[in-house]
């Protein structure tokens, strides 16, 4: 895992959150609420390659 990923995550997160206050204050709730669910799934998908290699390892860790 790099901190290139964290940063990234963190940047999205800053992002997600501004952009969703401003939408909110504007009356688009909706589009606030679509805005935070993209941001949610695109650092799934950022995390999804690490979460099935941690799956993995602790599969092989257990093997007989």
């Amino acid at each position: 895992m790099n901190v290139s990923l964290v940063f990234r995550i963190a940047a999205v997160g800053i992002l997600v959150s501004v952009l969703c206050q401003v939408l909110k204050h504007s009356g688009r709730e909706e589009n606030a609420f679509l805005t935070s669910l993209a941001g949610l799934l695109l650092v799934l998908y950022w995390l999804v390659p690490y979460i099935y290699e941690l799956f993995e390892t602790v599969k092989k860790l257990f093997e007989l």
